[in-house]
């Protein structure tokens, strides 16, 4: 009798738990009453199991029917994400979505953009990481991923695409104990004083910029491959170092941090390093990868969230 059941009777079973009446229920899903109890009397029937206690005013379930419950919510849910995938399918729908952002980019644009592909497409898979300095570029050039932000004008292909998103401050910063946050220092920082210290700078784990450093002025460096490391390891007093400003603006505000004053590295040791979208010219965005496009400019331009 189980293979006569019908997502219809489950779909009953679930309004009545929800709405607390046959009554409620049969107004929810636009039914007659008695259809709504002839479909939960036959679905009991099948079970071989009673769902709703019906000597009260109100129907109460059993203990049976709210196990039952989950399984009925549980089956609901795989089929409508079924259809959403058959759909998205029909519709030309990628099945998935993979990104590399660079580490210096905002979590919090990406989170509303990635909500909004959600939104649009809840069977499409995403794959998402970060990386620093080339890898981004690297990924996608190589056809591991479908988009990528990168941040800098370091990173170009002619075969990639750039989409600029908004500007990211860079600041240097040291440790509230460390010697180059000194209270009394008037002016920027002495060159031959930085030199002194440790400087923590990211490696490119590609070989897109082999040879070069971007904003290494200290003889001696540490280089390491996450900015959350090196987050920490500034944070610890280990060395001195840049960072993007959403990522120290609470140690600054809690005066864990220092912003130090280093001429070279821009007024006021701050500078604003560009974050493009990229992606490959000879492939054609799926509507899936617009959508997500269109989430980020439109949290980031304030446009028209459109593809």
């Amino acid at each position: 009798m189980l293979d006569a059941l019908t997502l219809d009777q489950l779909r009953v079973l679930v309004a009545v738990a929800e709405t607390g009446s046959f009554r409620s229920a049969a107004k929810r899903i636009r039914r007659v009453q008695s259809a709504v109890s002839h479909a939960i009397a036959t679905l009991e029937a099948q079970l071989g199991v009673t769902l709703f206690d019906r000597s009260a005013r109100r129907p109460e379930m059993t203990p049976e029917g709210r196990a039952l419950l989950a399984d009925a919510k549980a089956i609901l849910l795989r089929v409508d994400a079924m259809r959403a995938r058959a759909r998205g399918l029909g519709e030309g729908v990628e099945l998935g979505v993979s990104l590399v952002v660079d580490t210096l980019f905002p979590v919090e644009p990406l989170a509303h953009a990635l909500r909004a592909l959600r939104d649009a497409y809840p069977s499409v898979a995403v794959h998402l990481r970060t990386a620093p300095l080339g890898e981004p570029l690297a990924a996608l050039r190589d056809g591991r991923c479908t988009l990528a932000i990168t941040v800098g004008e370091e990173f170009r292909e002619p075969r990639i695409q750039l989409e600029a998103l908004s500007t990211i401050p860079f600041v240097a910063v040291a440790a509230a104990g460390h010697p180059l946050s000194r209270q009394d220092r008037v002016g920027p920082v002495d060159p031959a004083e930085l030199a002194e210290h440790l400087q923590i700078v990211l490696e490119d784990t590609t070989a897109r910029t082999a040879g070069k450093d971007f904003g290494v002025l200290s003889p001696g460096t540490w280089r390491v491959a996450g900015q959350d490391i090196k987050h920490v390891m500034i944070r610890e007093g280990l060395g001195w170092g840049r960072l993007p400003l959403w990522a120290v603006e609470e140690d600054l505000a809690r005066g864990r941090l220092s912003r130090l004053d280093v001429a070279a590295l821009g007024r006021h040791g701050r500078v604003e390093l560009e974050a493009y979208l990229a992606h490959r010219r000879d492939q054609a965005l799926g509507p899936a990868a617009r959508v997500l496009r269109a989430g980020l400019l439109s949290h980031l331009h304030g446009l028209p969230a459109h593809d």
